[in-house]
């Protein structure tokens, strides 16, 4: 038996696959551990070169406290990501569903026992979809990732009923490109998967991990709106609110169409992704983006410098000064602080359903962050007080 740990860096799909690798490896009888570990895999990370440094010091680090290191996950098909690595580091260049075969055929079994591992937290990921088809000029995972293909719809089903059994009050479906999710001999698309898995018994909560506004239809938005248990929370990445820009990052939507789509999930809790210093952005540039994030009511954003990536049609340019980017996405972050502020201010004396998932802190119906007591995994009516730069204060209703 070998004692083993699992992390990983990176998106939600990640967190899938790493929860995969820790499944296989305690189904064939080793030990999940948090020290005096025998066997450390890293699922890694190349979105921008900080997650590529970040991941290659988590395998150094591994590598001095573990005999054998496996480095998995986007990272890992990077050429040359992960060279000049100790010795005892192996770096796993295959897709992330075919890594938990690779490790624990390396590994060894030591018989099926079927043991399970439960997830760290309170919400199950459940991967419906991997890779992209897409041609985003900046953008590394279809290279690492591959092709867009999904999961058929009975194996997602089940695990999400498996989930449910294991204790997790809340499942978000991931997916590289979650709106390309199709199980065609079932008749499924992403819209029918979010009814059909919404009704799943004991499910108390579904989202979804984040979805391109190309794929933000009608048909989406009213299976979220008809189905009780589904959060009203979308997370559509806009990267930049400049039609120039849009165009020189390969994006296939104008700002006008995500606004008007956006217009569609009003209501909802709309958070973004925003790339600040493109090369095609100037300060004009920058400026409409602010706008752009202003009048589609977005809260949360979440804020990347441009990091050109190997291989990317971007890949030899970078023009922006790093000054300008940190100042550009400190604006970006201030903008995003006042306007989660404002929807948190305006559920003050309202009443919401928040699920606990750390000591204090949970998340309610929309995902605005909350501070309530309760057991953690426990689904607690609450009121709120007063906002803090944390989120939403709250006591018991």
């Amino acid at each position: 038996m070998a004692r083993f740990s699992v992390d990983f860096l990176g998106c939600k799909v990640s967190h899938t696959d790493a929860q995969e690798l820790r499944e296989r490896l305690a189904a064939e009888g080793h030990l999940e551990a948090k020290e005096a570990v025998h066997v450390a895999v890293i699922n890694t990370c190349c979105v921008t070169h900080e997650a590529v440094r970040k991941s290659r010091q988590a395998a150094r680090r591994a590598a001095r406290r573990a005999a054998r290191v496996y480095v998995t996950g986007c990272g890992a098909r990077l050429a040359g990501a992960f060279d000049g690595l100790p010795a005892n580091v192996t770096v796993v260049s295959v897709t992330g569903e075919r890594a938990p075969e690779f490790v624990a055929r390396d590994v060894g079994a030591i018989g099926c026992v079927g043991a399970s591992v439960g997830l760290d937290r309170v919400r199950a990921f459940v991967k419906v979809q991997d890779g992209c088809s897409f041609s985003c000029r900046f953008c590394v995972i279809p290279q690492v990732r591959g092709a867009s293909r999904s999961r058929s719809a009975s194996a997602v089903l089940a695990e999400i009923q498996r989930r449910v059994e294991q204790g997790h009050r809340e499942v978000v479906l991931t997916g590289i490109n979650l709106g390309c999710y199709r199980d065609r001999e079932a008749r499924f698309d992403l819209p029918e998967l979010v009814r059909t898995a919404g009704r799943t018994p004991g499910l108390a909560r579904l989202r979804l991990s984040s979805i391109e506004v190309n794929h933000l239809s009608e048909d989406l938005v009213a299976a979220m709106r008809e189905t009780p248990s589904v959060s009203p929370h979308l997370h559509v990445p806009l990267q930049s609110g400049d039609d120039n820009v849009l165009r020189a990052m390969g994006r296939r939507y104008s700002v006008a169409t995500y606004l008007r789509r956006a217009r569609q999930a009003e209501g909802f809790n709309l958070t973004t992704d925003v790339i600040v210093g493109f090369p095609a952005e100037d300060e004009r540039a920058f400026e409409r983006t602010l706008a752009a994030v202003e009048t589609a009511g977005i809260t949360k954003v979440h804020v990347f410098p441009y990091s050109p990536r190997p291989g990317t049609a971007t890949a030899a340019e970078d023009t922006v000064p790093p000054a300008v980017k940190k100042e550009r996405g400190a604006s970006l972050r201030a903008l995003s602080a006042e306007a989660c502020r404002q929807r948190w201010l305006s559920k003050v004396g309202s009443e919401d359903v928040v699920l606990v998932d750390r000591p204090g802190r949970g998340y309610g119906d929309d995902y605005s962050p909350w501070l309530v007591d309760g057991p953690v995994g426990a689904l607690v009516s609450a009121r709120a007080e007063a906002v803090t730069p944390q989120g939403i204060h709250g006591v018991a209703a």
